[in-house]
């Protein structure tokens, strides 16, 4: 009866309750219940009893998160794991939690009991383990929930004409699947903002659900939707709340506390949440354009109409490293009579299913050419169980093709499977705690429930299980990274091609510099240079390459010509204008690659210390061709990460006499991050692996590819491609111990 009494008083009304009073309180609790949702979204709460009667994550102490919450109010629903807001918007008004309800209009007699509740889907395109859409259903389950898709040039700029066409598969099947739960996609084309807010006053929309993001340009998408709201006018006086969710492997109560030291987050042992199962969404009885989905040259008509001149560059990403340096190198081959060998790794796949000739049908791939799954989720769940099945055998053709795949892009163990999955995770169009749960639940099919301590019983089932970890690791770091002050700037997060990328910026006029590290480090490499050089009037770019830092380990072939292309994106998607490249060691040696195959994006080269060498008179330059990786160099790999994780600050300061105290705890840990690894399911190498025990997972895989990087091409030959200014910085005692050795 208090709490009624409290209800009265807050409402406006001090009096004893009457039977008006009590419908009010049936309404009220209605809206407290939702209001609960929205708290523990915007707080970092779970949904669980604990969480209920003190504060949580972020309350920032205010009053209306000290207030006590009613019994009644929790909800059965476990959503995963949620964040604070992403720093998007002011703490609301506590009246905002009892406001008058809107209603909207509909197409039938009856009316909504809520106002709207929009799904903004970006890189989470499924219905299956949603905690949005639950979240939307649960608050209130008559409420119109209208799930939204938006073609936001700025949250697609990257997309490849491959990674579009996917997009558009499971964005045409998401759109199938909510119109046979009488609901549909609504196709939004333009800035989120505008669109966004015309839905919003369309449809009185009062909570806007969207996926959590790390990436840089995405945030600030999202900081533009709430600025919009924010700016604009509503009929109820308050924007609408914009609530964030993930769908986290782990269950994590604040990100601050996460440890960035791999191996101490594993011996904290957090629980592994579990996946939610597809729900049902209430028909969408709303009168409103739901649009339809563009094709794929309408879509690259859409994304080209944006380019302007400053990133007209954007058709330099068609072609590979690779194949223009196979060119330039034939066309000196031939002028001094040598014939060239080897064929253009591209084009291995083409040729296969060229001669082929089969029609798969039911395929799970957009061509036969494709090694990407394509589709929806109940495609892409297919997809894994043909791939966690591949020693048992089918007579399914589509399964027979999904194996003749995994042979074409196992490259090296495991790799395949961030082949074959990579772009449907990026999408969202399968969750990666599904694909952990799916994963581990048929290793426990295969063995009695059982899961061995020694390792999984197919290295399918390794190769998925440690791709989902990793990459949930990763993005783990990304979202500490945003939230924390790491460092002396603020870091930002670039994906490409699916893999997160760390990098920062300063300085906001000037022409523009791009620092890149060497071999083992990151971009805190340049800590102390970063600022200085911004001071001297210049925009600083300093980017930690794939494989490397903080940056995302994935299990892929690592080469020269990789990083290169990372530069060369990097470039066009992020700096957007020609930049002076400095480059150190190995670092040096890839920015000469990336001037001299691109000249168009450098102004400059500067090379300290640079990897590679100089041959005064070259007629012969050979290109070597990526292959599959051997147990040998994997072993090889191991024992230099034992060497080098107990001789980092040691080899540093031998390489470095004159600022012994330069080499200090910080930059060692970064170092020491990047040469050690541990996997903990590879039998192949278990005792030894034990023995190195991880920082970050993955980064055996880099080191690996010491053993297979090709610097035969002079540099005086790339020089001459590239043609611009040069300055080359070489330290004669480094140069004289480099030898010695």
């Amino acid at each position: 009866m208090r709490f009624l009494l409290r209800l009265c008083f807050v409402a406006g009304e001090p009096h004893r309750p009457t039977a008006r009073d009590h419908r009010r309180h049936r309404n009220l609790h209605r809206d407290l219940r939702a209001a609960v949702l929205r708290h523990n979204f915007r707080h970092g709460g779970a949904l669980a009893p604990r969480f209920l009667s003190r504060p949580t994550y972020g309350c920032c102490c205010c009053c209306r998160c000290r207030r006590h919450t009613p019994p009644m109010a929790l909800l059965a629903l476990r959503l995963g794991h949620h964040h604070h807001h992403l720093g998007l918007s002011a703490p609301r008004d506590p009246r905002r939690l009892l406001r008058r309800r809107l209603v909207v209009a509909s197409s039938g007699a009856v009316k909504a009991p809520a106002a709207a509740a929009v799904v903004w889907f970006k890189h989470d395109l499924r219905v299956d383990d949603h905690p949005g859409l639950a979240a939307a259903v649960a608050a209130e389950p008559r409420r119109p929930v209208l799930p939204l898709y938006v073609f936001d040039r700025r949250i697609l700029a990257g997309y490849s004409d491959t990674m579009l066409e996917l997009l558009l598969f499971a964005l045409e099947d998401l759109k199938m699947v909510l119109k046979s739960q009488e609901s549909d996609l609504l196709i939004g084309l333009g800035n989120a903002e505008d669109v966004v807010l015309k839905l919003v006053n369309e449809v009185q929309a009062g909570l806007i659900f969207t996926e959590e993001e790390v990436e840089y340009r995405v945030r600030n998408v999202l900081a533009s939707v709430e600025s919009s709201l924010s700016n604009a006018s509503f009929l109820s006086g308050y924007p609408p709340e914009i609530v964030v969710w993930s769908a986290s492997l782990y269950d994590y109560k604040n990100p601050r506390e996460l440890s960035t030291s791999h191996n101490q987050f594993l011996k904290e042992k957090l629980p592994m949440n579990t996946p939610l199962a597809a729900l049902s969404l209430p028909a969408l009885n709303i009168e409103i354009e739901t649009g339809s989905l563009p094709t794929l040259e309408e879509l690259k008509g859409f994304l080209k109409e944006s380019r302007t001149s400053e990133n007209n560059w954007v058709p330099l990403k068609g072609t590979s490293a690779r194949s223009i340096l196979k060119k330039t190198l034939s066309q000196i081959n031939v002028k001094t009579g040598v014939a060239s060998s080897g064929s253009d790794g591209g084009e291995d796949t083409t040729a296969y299913y060229a001669m082929s000739g089969r029609k798969i049908q039911n395929s799970m791939f957009a061509s036969e050419s494709s090694t990407e799954v394509r589709g929806g989720t109940e495609i892409t769940l297919d997809a894994l169980a043909a791939y966690l099945k591949y020693l048992e055998g089918t007579g399914k053709a589509s399964w027979q093709e999904l194996h003749d795949k995994v042979r074409l892009t196992e490259t090296r163990d495991g790799a395949s499977f961030c082949t074959l999955f990579g772009p449907a995770l990026q999408l969202g169009v399968i969750s990666k705690r599904r694909v952990y749960h799916e994963t581990i639940q048929y290793e426990r099919d295969r063995n009695a429930g059982f899961i061995s301590p020694f390792g999984y019983s197919t290295p399918t089932v390794t190769a998925a299980v440690d791709a989902i970890c990793s990459m949930e690791w990763y993005w783990l770091l990304a979202l500490k990274s945003q939230v924390c002050i790491e460092g002396n700037y603020p870091v930002r997060i670039w994906r490409w091609k699916g893999h997160l990328i760390q990098y920062t910026s300063v300085g906001h006029e000037g022409p523009s510099v791009l620092l890149v590290h060497g071999f083992g480090a990151s971009l805190q490499h340049f800590r102390d240079n970063i600022g200085a050089i911004a001071d001297q009037g210049c925009q600083v770019w300093a980017i930690t390459l794939l494989g490397f830092g903080k940056s995302e380990k994935p299990n892929i072939n690592y080469s020269e010509l990789l990083w290169s292309e990372l530069l060369r994106d990097f470039i066009v998607d992020v700096v957007k204008e020609p930049v002076h490249l400095v480059g150190n060691s190995i670092g040096g040696y890839i920015c000469s690659i990336t001037a001299s195959l691109w000249p168009s994006l450098a102004r400059s080269l500067i090379l300290l210390n640079t990897a590679g060498s100089v041959v005064p008179s070259y007629s012969f330059i050979p290109l070597s061709e990526e292959g599959r990786t051997s147990w040998l160099s994997s072993l090889q790999a191991r024992l230099l990460l034992l060497f080098l994780r107990s001789r980092a600050g040691g080899i540093l300061k031998e390489y470095y006499p004159t600022r012994t105290e330069r080499v200090d705890k910080p930059l060692v840990d970064e170092i020491i991050r990047a040469v050690s690894s541990y996997h903990k399911y590879s039998l192949q190498f278990f005792f030894l692996d034990r023995q190195i025990q991880s920082y970050d997972p993955g980064a055996a895989t880099v080191i690996e590819s010491i053993f297979s990087f090709n610097l035969s091409i002079p540099l005086n030959f790339l020089f001459d491609s590239f043609g611009g200014k040069i300055l080359i910085v070489q330290v004669m005692l480094h140069m004289m111990k480099f030898l010695m050795k």
